[in-house]
């Protein structure tokens, strides 16, 4: 029997708030057991769990982290999860690397600014005309 976790155990162990898991169990990315009247997960689903929160972390939808669970399942020791994980990954770094040159563009910008402005009030009112 593999061992089982209550949702305040996944919640500290994670710091995630149990609205948190219960949304990522609507959203069918988690299927925890019950044991009376409350929520039980199993191994599995912790690693699922820390599987979408380090997905999100690198800003995967939450379609694309249902997708990988999926794959994880096909019985081919992972390949194919692998693979698409691999190339998910790959299309995010892009497109991160794009907003970083952007910001770093944008930043640049705000320090001529700010060096502009401090050049003026240097100056004096007197001097700026």
């Amino acid at each position: 029997m593999q061992p089982m976790h209550d949702i305040s155990a996944l919640c500290r162990e994670f710091g995630v708030t149990p609205r948190t898991l219960r949304f990522y169990e609507d959203k069918g990315l988690l299927a925890p057991g019950r044991a009376g009247g409350r929520r039980v997960y199993s191994a599995r689903d912790r690693a699922r769990l820390k599987l979408i929160l380090q997905g999100r972390r690198f800003g995967f939808a939450l379609d694309e982290m249902r997708e990988l669970i999926a794959l994880h399942d096909l019985g081919d020791q992972g390949r194919t999860q692998a693979r698409r994980t691999i190339a998910l990954a790959e299309r995010r770094l892009a497109e991160m690397v794009a907003q970083r040159a952007e910001l770093d563009a944008v930043i640049a910008e705000l320090r001529a600014l700010i060096a502009r402005g401090r050049m003026f009030d240097e100056a004096g009112p007197e001097r700026a005309g």
